[in-house]
């Protein structure tokens, strides 16, 4: 079907009819495009943002999250009034009102091994917009299998990156990054913590590498990574080749997805039923609970295993403040004979510590699930 522009089109896109390598056909290859953005944070907002006024025709959007105001400093497809509500829902309402031409294909789900061919194969890109290894490089492998580009984002405190991946000539993100660290070493942007105004910066600039594979217009970051320091405002990229080994886009060993929780070191629901059945499982204790004991006499010790500046932002007074990272050499501080549990910002740091705390003899351990996003939403709700 050959699509055209409406009157309320060619006055809405306006100044990008003027535009020498857009015009009426570029405007129009922007209608008929069809692009997934995989979650509608702080990536997805602004990349959603800018497709929608840009007048891509069809935009996809997956996320299986609702909105909390610990998103709010970023994520600006979501305000105030939408806290508690489904992201998509949100995003829906926003991006209808910045462009009602646009049509919005909400996936209200996480992408896995099992959905994520049938749902990438019906776009012509994607852009990656998660915070996770585990997502990254399901996208990055169906990409390649499919042969989607990968329009990639990935945020740190004040760090960003930028690149195009799985293109039919350029190299795919495991080109750069063969396999994902080891479970733990690198903390999410609810561990690190991230300046507010970064994912708007990387978003916006995978809003611009998208819009040019559409038009096929100009240089993208296919073959370069591009990495911007915000506190120097530095701006620079390095070249990436394609890796002739690489199991993905080079050998092609890769020829199925696989379950990328276990890959990455986070176990999958099959392996965490079978994990709570071993000897060294670590025991949760959700928010509640702990509110519950610590609210009457208890003889447990509360330990925090996160950095110092985290904890200067909230803490539970009680707790004993020892970073993970210094926890193996501080443990003769510790009664092995006493109960003891574990918290860090989201649980994943708390249950690495409770598991060395378990092999070095301590027999009653527990981990805070979900950590100070957990407490802190169990006391935001109590608030009048």
């Amino acid at each position: 079907m050959t699509l055209s522009l409406t009157a309320d089109e060619f006055r809405r896109y306006d100044r990008h009819l003027l535009l020498p390598g857009v015009g009426v056909a570029g405007q129009t290859r922007l209608k008929a495009a069809r692009v997934l953005i995989v979650g509608a944070g702080g990536l997805g907002s602004p990349t959603a943002l800018y497709l929608a006024a840009a007048g891509v025709g069809t935009l996809g959007l997956i996320d299986h999250d609702l909105v909390d105001e610990s998103n709010l400093q970023r994520q600006l497809l979501h305000g105030t009034r939408d806290v508690g509500r489904s992201k998509l829902d949100s995003a829906r309402d926003r991006l209808h009102d910045v462009n009602p031409h646009v049509q919005l294909e909400t996936h209200d789900a996480w992408l896995t091994a099992n959905n994520a061919m049938k749902l990438i194969g019906a776009y012509d890109i994607v852009v990656d917009g998660t915070d996770n290894f585990a997502t990254r490089y399901l996208v990055n492998d169906a990409c390649v299998l499919l042969g989607k580009p990968n329009v990639h984002g990935s945020i740190f405190q004040f760090d960003g990156q930028a690149s195009v991946f799985a293109t039919a000539d350029g190299p795919c993100y495991r080109c750069l990054y063969p396999e994902p660290p080891p479970a733990g070493s690198v903390p999410n942007c609810a561990e690190g913590g991230v300046l507010g105004v970064l994912p708007g910066l990387i978003g916006t600039i995978q809003a611009v590498e998208t819009i040019k594979l559409i038009l096929e217009l100009g240089d993208s970051l296919a073959g370069r990574l591009l990495m911007i320091d915000t506190l120097g405002m530095h701006f620079r990229h390095v070249r990436i080749s394609r890796d002739p080994a690489c199991p993905a886009c080079g050998t092609r060993t890769i020829t199925k997805l696989i379950d990328y929780d276990a890959f990455c070191g986070t176990p999958s629901l099959d392996a965490q039923s079978s994990r709570a059945a071993a000897e060294d499982a670590v025991r949760e204790i959700s928010a509640e609970q702990l509110a519950t004991r610590l609210a009457r006499a208890h003889d447990f010790e509360l330990i925090d295993v996160r950095e110092p500046h985290e904890a200067a932002v909230a803490r539970i007074e009680s707790a004993r403040l020892i970073p993970l990272g210094s926890l193996e050499g501080r443990m003769s501080e510790l009664d092995a004979t006493r109960e003891v549990i574990v918290l860090c910002q989201s649980g994943k740091r708390s249950a690495t510590a409770a598991r060395q705390l378990q092999a070095a003899g301590f027999a009653r351990v527990s981990s805070l699930a979900g950590g100070m996003n957990s407490w802190n939403h169990l006391w935001n709700a109590l608030l009048p």
